[in-house]
């Protein structure tokens, strides 16, 4: 039975196909690796876009490279289930939202969607669109209504439930709603734990959904670094990635990190379109 969220990849080598059967669970196929960045380049870039009247901060910059970055290359955006794997449909990144900032304040989940062609500017018109939303107490999202209706039954129902849920999953059955709704069918979740004065984390994967990366900013430090051979004090940038290695070798995922480097190192280049860029290299 075909998926609504992904089709079957079939061109894989015979080793890349057996990986899924040895490791099973992502929790079992989880690589961790961590990535600094000056954040000069960044600053610099964000006070730029002030001045010109655009209020885009580190989450709008980060998200907007890491959507570049799926885009450009894809087998990031690829997921397995039941030991097969398929390549994604549209690219999507979750995060959770807390509706005000106090112990007890309510948290809830938004996932976004992209097509990838989006620039930095529209990027951060949707985040700050669905983050408007989702703290908003008088609107429940789709994640919200889904989770609600479901802990409304009682215990041994909501049991049987989830486990025929992670069941109809598994052989392709669950309806493209509930996926639509569940933010952990999504390319990638993403942590801002800057916005709260936190250090950069590694985040475990899910073994329910399709999550194949985890990234977890954390606040900016001052770091030593080497420049011109002499050591600086800079200001820094930490991420923490928790990867699937079953969608892609390790080399893609080294280079795909190491592509990043040029979007943080120049974020203008998130204000040209995918199309846009097509153009200038024909």
């Amino acid at each position: 039975m075909k998926r609504s969220d992904g089709t079957l990849v079939k061109s894989l080598n015979p080793f890349m196909k057996a990986i899924p059967y040895v490791m099973e669970k992502r929790s079992d196929a989880q690589n961790f690796s961590k990535q600094v960045f000056c954040a000069d380049t960044i600053d610099r870039y964000i006070a730029e876009k002030k001045e010109q009247g655009f209020n885009i901060g580190y989450m709008h910059l980060f998200i907007a490279a890491y959507v570049r970055l799926i885009a450009e290359r894809p087998q990031l955006n690829r997921f397995v289930m039941n030991s097969q794997i398929y390549q994604r449909r549209g690219i999507f990144v979750s995060m959770a939202v807390k509706r005000s900032l106090r112990d007890d304040g309510e948290e809830t989940t938004v996932k976004l969607e992209f097509t990838g062609q989006e620039d930095i500017f529209v990027i951060t018109e949707i985040i700050n669109r669905k983050i408007s939303e989702a703290i908003s107490c008088k609107k429940n999202n789709d994640t919200d209504k889904l989770a609600k209706r479901i802990m409304s039954m009682p215990g041994i129902v909501k049991k049987t439930l989830v486990k025929s849920i992670k069941l109809m999953d598994r052989y392709n059955m669950l309806p493209k709603s509930v996926i639509m709704a569940s933010p952990f069918h999504t390319s990638m979740f993403f942590t801002y734990l800057k916005s709260i004065d936190t250090n950069y984390i590694y985040h475990h994967l899910y073994d329910f959904g399709t999550t194949g990366i985890f990234a977890a900013l954390g606040k900016t430090v001052k770091m030593p670094m080497v420049e011109n051979d002499k050591v600086v004090v800079k200001k820094c940038c930490i991420i923490g990635y928790t990867l699937d290695e079953r969608i892609c070798d390790g080399l893609y995922f080294a280079r795909s990190l190491k592509f990043l480097e040029k979007y943080f190192n120049n974020p203008h280049l998130l204000e040209i379109c995918i199309n846009e860029k097509i153009e200038h290299a024909k």
